[in-house]
């Protein structure tokens, strides 16, 4: 080990170095990402296109597929023209933007999963006033806040690691710039680093989902009073899309973030780091369209009239 006060470029460890593998590699990522991007513009055009689908919870779905098509834009592609070229070099400047526009996106994620079960409460707990609570000023509003935190989140992540003056290494354990990898790599003060992970993890984590557990437990318990078995599962199956969706994004997410602290392995690192950068807004237009009638409905009438 050794300090670096001068660091012009870091090396991103990537998933292999062997010339075989990396042809495996390169047919599995690109599709994956062309999927991802496909399906979530496919989702927008659908939502944008069908005046049924005009409402509060598909406006906040719509921007959430969008941000998943930014938050694997800003990973996949540099990682799969690592594997064409050979080169996992990443500058310090480079290293900072990705970071930066890593966590604005994953923080947009999270603060959409959180209104969304917002939504989802109002609609069940109260419906008779879902029109007046979830206005569309409301939102706008909503819609606002979770850009505004989404800009927030990685200033705090740039102002630590722009106070270092010296890095231990300039390997980073994974196939992207994770913020989490630059603050332990970082030589300032491992308690202010510990400080900035855990602050950022309640704030950005802890309170979203406790919001979203807490929209869920007076969900549940309105369910329960409804008499018909047909109506709880007609309300239950409202939320399950959300439900997959949440418990894919923050159960990598989470366990990778706060696992980094105490102890890390590249490999299940990286394989954490996948789920939530790439499968995860892959697979959120297959959640929200296969268990949704009105969305697979209009999703099949524009690729009729395409063909």
């Amino acid at each position: 080990m050794y300090n670096l006060t001068h660091v012009s470029e870091f090396h991103l460890m990537g998933f292999s170095d062997d010339p075989d593998l990396q042809l495996v590699l390169f047919g599995l990522f690109l599709p994956m990402y062309l999927i991802t991007v496909l399906g979530n513009l496919l989702l927008i055009l659908a939502v944008s296109s069908d005046p049924h689908l005009h409402t509060p919870m598909y406006f906040f779905l719509s921007n959430l597929s969008l941000a998943d098509i930014c938050l694997t834009s800003t990973t996949v592609p540099k990682m799969i023209v690592d594997i064409l070229t050979h080169n996992r070099v990443i500058s310090y400047v480079g290293c900072l933007t990705q970071m930066s526009l890593f966590m604005g996106f994953a923080c947009m994620d999270d603060m959409l999963l959180t209104v969304m079960a917002y939504d989802r409460f109002v609609a069940i707990c109260h419906p008779l006033h879902y029109a007046v609570t979830v206005s569309a000023h409301r939102c706008a509003l909503l819609l606002l806040a979770s850009v505004f935190l989404s800009l927030v989140d990685p200033q705090l992540h740039n102002s630590t690691i722009l106070l270092s003056t010296c890095f231990k290494h300039t390997e980073i354990a994974n196939f992207f710039c994770d913020p989490s990898q630059l603050l332990n790599l970082s030589c300032s003060d491992p308690l202010l680093n510990s400080v900035v992970t855990y602050i950022v993890g309640v704030m950005f984590g802890f309170f979203p989902l406790l919001g979203i557990f807490f929209s869920y437990y007076k969900i549940v318990s309105s369910v329960l009073k409804i008499p018909s078995s047909e109506g709880r599962y007609k309300a239950f199956s409202t939320c399950s899309s959300h439900l997959s969706a949440v418990c894919l994004f923050y159960g990598t997410g989470i366990g990778v973030y706060f696992g980094s602290d105490v102890s890390y392995s590249s490999i299940t690192g990286m394989e954490a780091s996948l789920m939530y950068t790439v499968v995860t807004p892959m697979l959120n237009p297959f959640i929200y369209s296969l268990r949704n009638r009105d969305i697979s409905r209009t999703l099949k009438r524009i690729l009729s009239w395409r063909a």
